[in-house]
This record gives C-alpha cells, structure tokens and sequence, in this order.
C-alpha cells in the first residue's frame, strides 16, 4: 500500500481533528446517536450532548478543541436558544401572566444574590466587586430545557409563561448589572455611564420593537411566494438583533431573545416557516452549543486543586437551593400544583448562557479568577443536568394532570376532528391549506382531507388524472409544515354533492372552502354552489377569502349573532377562533350581545386559555351598511352566520357573502355556518320567531332574491 496514502490516513486522525470534514462528521454523529443511546437509560438528550463535549474536548480525550468553527456554530446554537424561546412564547399569556412573571423574575434574581453575596465575601474572603459578581451569575438561568418541554406539548401551560416572562426580566436585569459591575470595577460608575446605558438602551428597543416589526411586516407581504428567502429573512435579523445589541452595550443573547419577541406574531407556530426554524434549530445549531459547553469543562484543574472543588460546590449548593426556592416562593403565592412547581425549576435551574457571559467578561476584567470560572463550567454541567431531569420528570406530570377542563359526558372534540378542504381553485390551495393547518387541532389524530371533486362527463377520467396530479403538488406543499394530508379524488354529477357525499364517507366535522366566485342571475334565483353545500351538509362549513398575508393583521373582529351560543356547533367554532388567535398572536374584539358574551367568557374560562377578547354589544347584521364602524383596514374579520332554519338564523344572512364582499373588496374575511341538528325546525326570520314553515321560508327566500337582484339592476340603471 502506498506510504504516501497510509500517512495522509493518520495525519487525517491526529487529535486534535482538524480535518473539516471529519469534525463536522463526528459532530453530527454525536447528535445522531448520543439520544438513541442515551434513550435506552432514560437520560434526556440534552445531558448527552453536553456529556459528549467533555469526553471529546481538550481537557479530556483532546479530539476536538474549541477552534473558530466550532466557535461559531455554539454562538449560533447560543442565540438560537434563546430566539426560539422569545418566538415561542404565547405574547396573550406572557401578557396575561406579567404580574406573575414579574413577581419570579424578582425572586429568581433576588434570592440567588441574598444567599451568594454573604458566602463569597464573608466565607471564601472575595472582595466586594467579585463577589457581587459572583452573586449575580447566580441569578442567571438558560432555558436549556426548553426543548424539552416544548417536546412534551406543554409550552402554553401558565407555569411555562411564567418561567420564560421571569427569564426574560432576569437576564436583562443581570446583564444591565453586569455592564453596572465592570464599569465600578473599573471606576467609571459616574453620570455619563449612567446616561450612555440609558441612551443606548433606549435606541435598541426602539430598534427592535418599532423598526424591526415595520420591515417584518413589509418583507412578508412583499416575498410572500419565496418561503426559502422567509427563513433566510428570519436569521438575518437574528444575528443583526445580536449585534445590534452588542453595539449598545447589552449581550447578543438578549438582542437574540427581543428578536424572537419582535418577529413572534409575524410566524404562526403550525406555520411551515416555523417548521423550518423548529428543524434546523433542534437537528444542528443546538446540539452544536451544548457539545461546545461540555468542552470547556477542565475536570483535572477541578481535582488538583480543593479550593476549587469547594467553589464549585458552593455555586452548585447556591444554585440549586436559590433557584428552587425562588419557585417554591412562586408556587405558594400563585398556588401552583407540584408539579408546575417543579417545572418552573426546570426551565429556571440551567446555568448556561448568561452565566458563561457573566463569568467570561469577569475573567477577561480580572474581577474573578480561574477557580470561579472553572467552578462555573462545573456549575454548568451539573445545573443543566439537575435542570433537564427536573423539567422531563415534570414534564410528565403536567401532561397527565391535564391542563383542559373537559366537560362531564361531552365528546372529545379532538379525538374526532376531521376537517375536509374542497379545492377547486389551485391559485387559492396554499393560503386555504394554512388556515387549514392553524384551526385544526394538534391533538386531532385525523390528516386533513384535500378533496378534487370532478364532473361526470366525457371528460371525467382525463381529468380525474389532472386532478389526483394537482392534488400530490398539494401534498408536497403540505409537507413543508409537516401537515399530514390525505389525498382525495370523487366524480359526481355535481359538485357540493360530492362534497356532501365525501364528508359522511370521512365523518368530517368541519369543511373549509374557498369564497364563491360571482354568480348569475339563475344561480342568485336557484342558489350558488357555496349554498348547495350549506343546504347538503350539516357540520361547520368555513368559507374563507384570503386577499394579503396574515401577518399584516392587528386584531380579529368576531361578529356573533343572537342565539349563537345555542346551535350545536357553538363550541367547536369557538375553539377555532381561539387557536385561531393563538396561532396569529392577534386580540380579539368580539361583536355579540350580553348573552352571548356570557357564555363565551364562561367557555374560555373553562378551557383555561389565555387570549386577549374584548366585546361590543351590539347588534349588526341588519345594519350591514354600518360594519365600516367596526373594522379597520388590517382587521381579519370573522363573521359568525346560520343556515335557513337554524335558532340563530336571521334572513339578512341571505347573499351575505356577496354583500360583505362587495363592502370590503381588500380584506381577509371568514365566514363560519356551525353545524346543526339533523332536520332543525326552528326558524327565526326575525325577532319574534316565527314558526318555522318549510313552503313559505322558500318563497320567503326566492322573493327576497329576486328582490335583491331587481334592486341592483335598477341602482346600476340609475
């Protein structure tokens, strides 16, 4: 064999590796097998990666060292991290819970500095300035275990709220103390410091929350067919947020978290976008972080010098008694279950991030020395350790406490959903499909049902063949959010037939179609085929018109009529407007009367959901001219109506779709028709319920339709 081949094989695996290549491969092969094996002991993924860096970093097998690549991807992961924290978080209950997450914030900063300040200055001899230090590295936490919470599905749970809320006004109260300490340590603690901090602080909000958002918003709208330029987009202002930050004073990772915060109602969470974020995130950026946080523990400097070993002790004791004592103090006031106690330790008990900035820039200042910077690696390690078991174990538990009020004998909405979605409008398939993939419930077992109704004619099996092609372009688009859809194709001599006939075949609950193009005279006199599908079905049919981007929205206006609350399908529609909402991050302002109001705040109250609705009573719908007063130009409206027969039917339902289009040719509209009682035979044309009369509610319709079309070919006479 070749020397020359033999000594470029073993030059290849000198450690440290410095081959790209094998780096990057070995890196990736730690991720894929570190939560397989670790699977198999009940260890969290999370503690094998970082257990992986001490064995392959340079104080132990010296596989790898902490280069620049290696550097860089953990800065990615780094503020990764926390990007995705701030996008996560529900901006309804953060704003619901910000009392809540004010009062842990305070104690989960304040307690750790009250019981390290004393042991650091009076115990271990450090001087003020270090110990102060050392004491506010204490008050730090990472959500290093926030991945796995979001992998049990309860990142909405309040006890989840109120830990990141806390982190967020933790972390910038430590870094603001920091920037305090280096600039007393340094004795430039004096009015122009203060003055400086406050000006530039102020510019990276006004950054942030106001200029981001604007370009945000444009971007979307304007690139709305690129999705690949969505996410490139969505890391740009990532790292420009982090080093915007930077040039203000303030660490990258809080630039990293006000960018989450900043762009979190611009990226619904069922959205393909953050599909896309969620994937790239947990498969490389990081894991590559936590890898590089278990290469910079130095176990040997740890065993050689006792003094050392006690440091790191005393940080470890003060991390874990402060951190849960803050959630104790937490759990009592709010009168939180154990468990959400002990979740909130999780998320709240890793040192990570804002405890290696603390402890770099007072290294790098000679404020602390090597024992404290090598007694917080340690710290690290067995925090992030303690963390994760914590949060995975109470994880569990709140999943099986349930955090959903279910009523006595009522059936699993969930467990039976099946929304169906008639397309006949290719133009229109990606924006029904999303809105498809926002109402649907993420417990519902059932894929949407993508459904290509064809004519029986001669044609019929040519363009069956056409449809099923149109159909699996669908599909591929549908799986860019992992939306699992299931492909359908009927022929029928008409089409709200085969749609009828689709959805008892599926069992469907909910229909969502298109908005119904213009209609002829004998379509206005006989009805469209939007309304032989109301007439043939009897579950909550969705008929939505989507004119921009949903990210261009500032609220959603509910309409509700009188009565609503009692058809049968009142909750079910209900339940999608909320998720509706939570998945915009959008207020509500809902447009009903005081009955109605009643028993829609009872039924959020139940749900236990957080979402910011406001109400008007008011009654509308025989008004329709006056909705101007209602809406705004970038309000979604929603309008909650009946079909002919219904208990909250009223006859100016009839050609509403049209009318309402013809008010509002530019906006995003929604019209809801709940489901109904097989064979309703009440009818309120008006307000005084006239009885229901099958032969003269439809001469009563066809009178009002030629009407309708008479009145409008005379005003375009005149």
């Amino acid at each position: 064999m070749d020397k020359g081949f033999i000594e470029h094989i073993k030059h290849a695996f000198e450690t440290p590796l410095s081959n790209p290549v094998l780096v990057f491969a070995l890196i990736l092969f730690i991720i894929l097998l570190s939560p397989i094996l670790l699977r198999k002991v009940k260890v969290p993924a999370i503690i094998g990666l970082i257990v992986s860096g001490v064995i392959i970093g340079p104080h132990a097998l010296n596989i790898l060292e902490r280069n620049i690549a290696v550097d860089l991807f953990s800065t990615i992961g780094l503020l990764y991290i926390m990007f995705v924290a701030g996008l996560e978080l529900d901006m309804n209950d953060f704003g619901k819970n910000k009392y809540k997450s004010l009062t842990f914030g305070s104690f989960t900063f304040l307690v750790p500095i009250i019981f390290a300040y004393p042991l650091f200055y009076f115990v271990f001899g450090y001087d003020p300035a270090a110990s102060i230090m050392i004491a506010v590295m204490m008050a730090t936490h990472t959500l290093v275990a926030f991945p796995v919470v979001t992998s049990y599905g309860i990142a909405k749970n309040e006890a989840v709220g109120v830990a990141i809320g806390g982190t967020i006004l933790t972390d910038t109260a430590v870094l603001v103390a920091l920037a305090v300490i280096v600039g007393f340590s340094a004795g430039a603690l004096n009015g122009e410091f203060w003055l400086q901090m406050g000006i530039s602080f102020s510019i990276f909000l006004f950054i942030m929350f106001v200029i981001i958002p604007r370009v945000a918003k444009w971007f979307f709208k304007k690139v709305e067919a690129e999705k690949t330029s969505h996410y490139i987009f969505v890391l740009s202002i990532v790292f420009f947020a982090a080093f915007i930050a930077e040039v203000c004073g303030l660490e990258p990772i809080i630039g990293a978290f006000m960018a989450g915060l900043a762009l979190n109602r611009f990226i619904p969470h069922s959205s393909a976008l953050m599909n896309r974020i969620d994937f790239i995130g947990n498969a490389i950026f990081i894991p590559f972080f936590l890898i590089s946080v278990g290469m910079l523990v130095d176990v040997s400097v740890l065993i050689n010098d006792p003094r050392a070993i006690l440091i790191a002790l005393a940080l470890i004791a003060v991390s874990i008694s402060g951190k849960w004592s803050a959630a104790f103090l937490t759990q009592k006031i709010f009168k939180y279950s154990v468990a959400q106690r002990q979740l909130i330790y999780g998320l709240s008990g890793a040192h990570a991030a804002a405890t290696l900035a603390v402890i770099m820039v007072g290294f790098q200042n000679n404020i602390v020395g090597e024992n404290v910077l090598n007694g917080a690696i340690l710290l690290i390690l067995v925090s992030c350790v303690i963390a994760t078991f914590a949060a995975e174990s109470a994880s569990k538990k709140v999943v099986l406490e349930g955090d959903v009020v279910i009523e006595p004998n009522a059936k699993d909405e969930a467990a039976e959903e099946h929304i169906i979605l008639p397309i006949a409008n290719l133009n229109n398939m990606q924006a029904l499909l999303d809105v498809a993939s926002l109402i649907q419930s993420k417990k519902s077992p059932n894929p949407l049902t993508v459904l290509s109704v064809v004519p029986n004619n001669e044609m019929a099996e040519v363009n069956l063949k056409k449809a099923r092609k149109n159909l699996d372009s669908i599909a591929k688009y549908a799986s860019g959010s992992e939306t699992e859809v299931n492909i359908m194709t009927t022929i029928d001599y008409n089409i709200a037939g085969g749609i009828s006939r689709a959805s008892k075949e599926v069992l469907a609950t909910g229909i969502l179609i298109g908005w119904p193009s213009k209609t002829s005279i004998v379509d206005k006199l006989v009805g469209g085929k939007a309304e032989s599908i109301l007439n043939l079905t009897d579950v909550s049919l969705f008929m939505c018109r989507l004119e921009k981007p949903l990210v261009g929205h500032k609220r959603i206006v509910l309409f509700v009529p009188p009565m609503a609350e009692a058809e049968k399908g009142f909750q079910y529609w209900l339940n999608k407007v909320i998720l509706l909402t939570q998945e915009l991050s959008l207020p509500v302002n809902c447009i009903c009367n005081v009955r109605t109001q009643n028993t829609i705040e009872k039924y959020i109250q139940k749900r236990k959901v957080s979402i910011n609705m406001t109400f008007e009573n008011s009654l509308f719908y025989d008004k329709i001219q006056e909705l101007n007063k209602y809406l705004e130009p970038e309000d979604f409206a929603v309008f909650v109506l009946a079909r002919t027969g219904d208990v909250s039917y009223d006859h100016h339902f009839d050609s509403f779709p049209r009318r309402v289009s013809d008010m509002f040719p530019s906006s995003n509209l929604l019209l809801i028709y709940p489901s109904r009682r097989y064979r309703s035979t009440i009818d309120l044309t008006d307000i005084h319920r006239a009885p229901y009369a099958p032969g003269l509610e439809t001469m009563g319709n066809l009178t009002r339709r030629v009407g309708n079309i008479l009145r409008k070919d005379s005003s375009h006479d005149s």
